[in-house]
């Protein structure tokens, strides 16, 4: 499988933080469900260093520092929605997508009307492919704010998914218009470009690995489905699988397992391929660095030593 770590939206951690204590703050906005004691001004300024140190570090790369210092925070104030928000990111951003989903419930528990922790929530339900829950959040999100692009964002993937490709379309569209910055328009590429793209992969490589692969299938399709995302342990993210082989290697198959001699396929998620481009050049790179890697698992090599070979 080709799942490199995906960058995901630019999700504002400091605006949708600010607009956190906006609500804590502000007293026409209805009171929270869950109470939150008294604080003390000083305390709030030690708060708010942590979580501007906690962002650095995510912005930075490091998560484990973010976690850390969210955690300091906690320490002396529990139900800290600020704290439970920049966590959730740090977990998404590892890939602990559970943590993630728990910690932005826990902020939006704690300002129900703060529409980032919902869409927050919606997406990290969204790479669990727990898509019931992941379209109820995201429809809170929107319901709160209606110009949540994240909301709408998470609504286009959930439609594309369901296979409603007009919906997911205008869906986008709406969280392009709303923050094209953070929601890009992915570039496009026909089937015949993409099968044109396969055959002059395919024509580079050496012959003898060319007749080895004339059994195996090459196939488009848009989006994995929540079997093929199981498959790995943990289970990789919807939006993470570029491609997948499909069959027994060539180290595999055995003359005494006839089900080995079986031709695999190979399969390439274009949706995906192409929300993780900028270009139409960039999404053809991509391409072929996907096949490249498929390529690898259908010869038997792990992934590591797919990534030891640069196709990752």
């Amino acid at each position: 499988m080709h799942r490199p770590r995906v960058s995901r939206p630019d999700l504002h951690h400091r605006r949708a933080r600010r607009r956190l204590l906006e609500l804590r703050d502000d007293p026409q906005e209805p009171a929270p469900e869950v109470s939150i004691p008294p604080t003390d001004p000083a305390n709030d300024d030690r708060i708010e260093r942590l979580l501007d140190e906690a962002e650095q570090a995510l912005d930075a790369g490091d998560a484990g520092r973010a976690i850390e210092l969210c955690r300091q925070v906690q320490a002396s104030c529990p139900d800290h929605a600020g704290a439970w928000f920049v966590l959730g990111q740090a977990h998404q951003a590892l890939g602990r997508f559970d943590r993630a989903a728990d910690a932005f419930h826990r902020a939006a528990l704690q300002h129900p009307d703060h529409a980032p922790s919902w869409s927050a929530l919606a997406l990290a339900r969204f790479e669990q492919c727990r898509f019931d829950d992941a379209e109820q959040a995201a429809d809170r999100a929107i319901q709160e704010d209606p110009d949540d692009a994240q909301g709408w964002w998470v609504r286009s993937l959930l439609l594309q998914w369901r296979g409603d490709e007009a919906g997911a379309r205008r869906a986008g569209l709406h969280a392009h218009h709303l923050d094209p910055e953070a929601f890009p328009l992915p570039p496009e590429l026909s089937d015949d470009e993409i099968e044109a793209l396969v055959e002059d992969v395919l024509h580079d490589l050496p012959p003898g690995l060319r007749t080895l692969l004339a059994d195996v299938a090459i196939i488009l399709d848009d989006v994995p489905s929540p079997e093929t995302c199981r498959q790995t342990d943990p289970p990789a993210s919807p939006l993470e699988l570029l491609g997948v082989f499909d069959g027994a290697s060539l180290m595999e198959r055995s003359l005494e397992d006839p089900w080995s001699q079986l031709p695999g396929r190979i399969v390439l998620f274009r949706r995906n391929l192409a929300r993780m481009c900028r270009s139409r050049d960039e999404l053809a790179e991509q391409i072929r660095i996907t096949l490249f890697h498929e390529v690898g698992h259908f010869l038997g090599l792990d992934e590591d030593a797919v990534a030891d070979r640069g196709l990752q």
